[in-house]
């Protein structure tokens, strides 16, 4: 039972299941949503149809595929249906044997509307197929491999028939001219002779050419028969036309006088043989029509099973694309799963890349040399405010000290700016502030380094500790204090000095802790 759609009840293929347990084929599914405003699970109302929920409503995409109900319904044994088939096997396999099917009824290829087992096709086409044409060598005329065979029996016959007719005139003649003294004629005329004397001489002629009449009884022979064959052709036209083999017309050459004296066919009537004839004819039209309306009966048959074929195509088609947006779906809630997680962990190495960096530059005792560069730039920003002013790495007056930073304006700031270079001092929010005195009160000394070694600029300043700048931060850094008036701009640039060189200058604080 769990293989089987809650809906078709057929083998499930392509086994969705949803959110209420029970298991659909997914055109099924596809084609009750498609169908119904409020799909409800039909398998939920028959078992109780009061306690309907919300897990009972059917959508496509509540639906997820039971990959484990189709890999069991996969490798299920199955067996061929088909009358004398005898194959057996898995259920994924089934699809390629009825291709194969030796049992498996399929139309001719030839268009001639006749349904045959496969097995069976080849005795089809050489026995039985109307539109395996045989060219007779006689008349040329082109005929199926069955009606060249009626054609080739009723071409001996009625040969057969001409013949006897013929001996029978030659018979005749013979007789006529042996009892007619008058008569100077051969008697091979009626073939084509045309010899003329008394009987002495038609006694020596017919003694000296017997070839010559056995020739040109050769001749009329064959004559006759393609005269015959023509015969046969206007009789099949007869019957497909529905008329009587009586109202044949008897071609030139078939057409025999009845001698009174002479019975070609003693004991015999032509009317009876018609009449037999048209009897065999009427129960082979009777038959040629039983064959074909058993044909159309197939073919019918066959086109039934086409189009539920066809249909089921469609479904699979139509299944296989539904899967396959599922998977684009799927597909698509990975990639960006994938990208937060890439994002996490850019955040996390840009993290670790600044605790790199600050681990690199910080210090641990109080002394600090900052190496800025890009100054003319970096000025430049500051008189144009896009950037006044940038903070230093973070450095501790101990390793569980202070956590402090310098602050600069290159264009000054307040009463220095733009005429003065402004440092200031910044006290940060360190992990330790909880076991160090507060306020700060630790002396700080500025300096700029002349990197000719010969005029440093030097400053410095004991803390306030009344001013806020100075108390336990509350947020990340305090207000920064300091020197507004640190350097004149004029002799930073000087080329007197070497403050600035390669467009690099360096900044040094010391803080003394004892």
């Amino acid at each position: 039972q769990k293989f089987l759609c809650s809906n078709c009840n057929n083998i499930l293929k392509q086994a969705l299941q949803t959110l209420c347990g029970h298991r659909y084929c997914s055109a099924c599914l596809s084609w009750i949503v498609r169908n119904n405003k409020t799909a409800i699970c039909q398998k939920c109302k028959e078992e109780d149809p009061n306690t309907l929920g919300e897990e009972s409503l059917l959508a496509e995409e509540r639906a997820f595929g039971d990959a484990a109900i189709n890999k069991e319904i996969s490798e299920l044994r199955v067996h061929c249906v088909t009358l004398g088939c005898s194959w057996s096997g898995i259920m994924k396999d089934f699809e390629e044997h009825q291709s194969l099917c030796e049992y498996a009824l399929i139309p001719c290829h030839t268009g001639c509307g006749h349904v045959v087992m496969r097995r069976k096709l080849a005795d089809h086409l050489e026995n039985g197929c109307v539109n395996n044409v045989t060219v007779c060598q006689q008349c040329q005329c082109s005929l199926a491999s069955s009606e060249f065979q009626v054609f080739c029996r009723e071409i001996r016959e009625l040969i057969s028939i001409g013949f006897d007719y013929f001996l029978c005139i030659f018979v005749s003649q013979q007789s006529h001219s042996a009892s007619s003294a008058n008569k100077d004629g051969c008697c091979f005329s009626e073939v084509g002779c045309a010899f003329r004397g008394s009987k002495e001489k038609l006694k020596e002629h017919e003694k000296s050419s017997v070839g010559a009449h056995m020739l040109l009884l050769l001749q009329h022979i064959r004559h006759l028969q393609g005269t015959l064959c023509s015969a046969a052709r206007a009789a099949q036209g007869l019957r497909s036309s529905g008329k009587s083999i009586s109202d044949l017309q008897i071609p030139a050459g078939l057409e025999f006088s009845r001698d009174p004296e002479v019975d070609c066919f003693p004991g015999s009537s032509v009317p009876e043989d018609q009449s037999v004839l048209q009897q065999l004819m009427r129960e082979k039209v009777i038959s040629e029509l039983e064959n074909k309306l058993h044909v159309f009966e197939n073919i019918v048959a066959v086109l039934n099973k086409e189009v539920e074929s066809s249909n089921l195509e469609i479904l699979a088609f139509r299944r296989q694309s539904e899967l396959d947006q599922n998977i684009i779906r799927s597909l698509e809630l990975k990639i960006s799963e994938l990208h937060r997680c890439l994002t996490q962990k850019d955040a996390g190495l840009s993290s670790l890349h600044k605790s790199l960096v600050f681990s690199e530059q910080a210090s641990y005792d109080g002394i600090f040399l900052w190496k800025i560069t890009d100054v003319g730039r970096k000025l430049q920003d500051s008189v144009t405010g896009r950037t006044v002013s940038f903070y230093s790495p973070a450095f501790y007056t101990a390793k569980y000290g202070y956590k402090v930073c310098l602050r600069v304006y290159l264009n000054g700031d307040g009463t220095g700016k733009g005429t003065h270079m402004s440092l200031f001092f910044v006290v940060m929010k360190g992990d330790y502030d909880a076991l160090l005195p507060w306020p700060f009160r630790h002396k700080v000394t500025f300096m700029l380094l002349d990197q000719n070694n010969r005029e440093h600029v030097i400053d410095a300043f004991r803390p306030d500790l009344t001013s806020a700048s100075f108390q336990r931060p509350v947020n990340d850094m305090n207000v920064a204090s300091g020197c507004p008036m640190f350097l004149p701009l004029s002799k930073l640039q000087s080329p007197k000095h070497a403050y600035v060189r390669e467009d690099t200058l360096f900044l040094k604080c010391i803080i003394e802790t004892n």
